[in-house]
């Protein structure tokens, strides 16, 4: 099965219209702290990923996903990350979210502390550093 890719674009069009602001704005971010940062997006899981390559959960740290009411920031290693504001939240092994639905949260110093700490976490990981 292939994987259906696209555009951050194509993606929106999915997404609530309310919600393509803070989407947006969640991209500005992830982007601004990792400027060489890998965007896949996936049409088919309706999400967005950034990371060091196209694999999302060895190589992504992150990912965007709109929902009805708000727009998931999604970390694929979020268990182990330091979460001082107790933003995250879920239950799986490794993955956690934060569910964002305005963009004073988006632009929050949690919210960019969260991003950075996990795009460091893969950068280790992936033997970069």
């Amino acid at each position: 099965m292939t994987a259906r890719l696209g555009s951050f674009e194509d993606l929106m069009k999915e997404s609530e219209e309310s919600l393509r602001p803070i989407a947006w704005r969640l991209r500005d971010v992830v982007i601004e702290l990792h400027p060489d940062t890998w965007e896949v997006v996936r049409l088919g899981d309706r999400a967005a990923t950034y990371g060091f390559g196209p694999r999302k959960m060895s190589e992504g740290y992150v990912y965007i996903m709109s929902h009805k009411n708000w727009v998931n920031l999604g970390f694929f290693q979020g268990a182990s990350l330091p979460d001082n504001e107790r933003l995250l939240e879920g239950t799986g092994a490794r993955m956690r979210h934060i569910k964002v639905s305005d963009i004073v949260t988006a632009d929050s110093p949690a919210v960019r502390t969260l991003i950075e700490a996990a795009r460091d976490e893969r950068r280790t990981a992936n033997g970069l550093d």
